[in-house]
């Protein structure tokens, strides 16, 4: 049986403190921030974590066209003949975050990639937006607004 996941990333300015979050059909759900990142970090990481926590078949719904798009057209493919180049010869941003994500994709069978709209209503995608942007607000509260630096050192 497939596991239906819904991810989601939140960012308050980009690069800002910003959240990520997963939701189950079944309404468990994961999330988490960063003190200073961006958006398409964060749509990354909320896929990297939804993988590492299910094993199995998992069909991702994602309103990532970051996301989607590099499973969907194999983006990840080309980055890798490159040495982890893009198209225009720059380093792919985030590979933190996109290698792992990637030998998870390579290693397991059946997870696909499904593109939703964003805040179009769908419950699911809602709902991972709430949370990422709830953690993303717990982010913005760790950052000296004066300073950009966080408040926890």
């Amino acid at each position: 049986m497939t596991l239906v996941i819904y991810t989601d990333g939140a960012c308050f300015g980009n690069p800002g403190p910003g959240g990520w979050a997963w939701v189950r059909e079944d309404g468990v759900w994961g999330s988490g921030y960063e003190i200073h990142t961006t958006n398409q970090r964060m749509e990354t990481m909320a896929v990297l974590q939804a993988l590492q926590q299910h094993p199995g078949e998992v069909e991702i719904y994602s309103d990532s066209a970051y996301v989607v798009n590099c499973f969907l057209n194999s983006w990840w493919k080309g980055w890798e003949a490159k040495g982890w180049k893009n198209a225009k010869g720059a380093a792919v941003a985030n590979q933190d975050i996109w290698r792992p994500l990637i030998a998870l994709y390579k290693a397991r069978e059946g997870v696909t990639f499904k593109k939703v709209k964003g805040h179009s209503g769908v419950p699911l995608n809602e709902r991972a937006d709430q949370l990422a942007n709830e953690q993303a607000a717990i982010a913005s509260k760790m950052v000296d607004p004066r300073k950009g630096q966080s408040t926890l050192f």
